[in-house]
């Protein structure tokens, strides 16, 4: 499956984060944003944390079915980094269907990779779109049956 190359070329276990607890969409962002800052020391948790807000203020990137796939573009020479978090309770995330959310994928591409941005998502949005996929996320309950499900669907 395309998405599986996807998932596995943008995660790691260090990025992947079960059962996080967070009361706001800021709080699960700073989540996200820590979780990749301490597997990847170059970037720093504020300027990613910064980047994802003023991202979610030009629209949100909550898709739906309890998804939100926060996303923004770094200058880094990493490349495109994902980091994948579930929550134990879902936050309001001014979604499309505006359910809350309970899983974030986060994405950083680097500022000229418009192309490998755009395949990315649509990636991703696929492979939130199956329902077995999202059931299989959160019934994970320690980050590496988590990372296991993101890469195994």
């Amino acid at each position: 499956m395309v998405h599986t190359m996807q998932i596995t070329s943008l995660l790691t276990p260090g990025r992947t984060v079960c059962r996080a607890t967070a009361d706001t969409k800021r709080g699960a962002l700073e989540i996200l944003a820590g979780a990749i800052a301490r597997d990847i020391p170059t970037l720093d948790a504020e300027d990613l944390l910064r980047r994802f807000l003023a991202r979610e203020r030009l629209g949100t990137t909550g898709i739906g079915h309890g998804i939100a796939i926060p996303h923004c573009r770094i200058d880094n020479s990493v490349g495109a980094v994902g980091a994948l978090v579930t929550l134990v309770a879902p936050v309001n995330f001014d979604a499309l269907d505006s359910r809350p959310v309970d899983i974030l994928f986060a994405m950083m591409v680097p500022e000229n990779a418009h192309q490998e941005h755009l395949q990315n998502l649509a990636a991703l949005a696929s492979a939130f779109n199956k329902e077995q996929f999202r059931q299989n996320l959160r019934q994970a309950t320690t980050d590496n049956e988590l990372y296991q499900a993101a890469i195994n669907p």
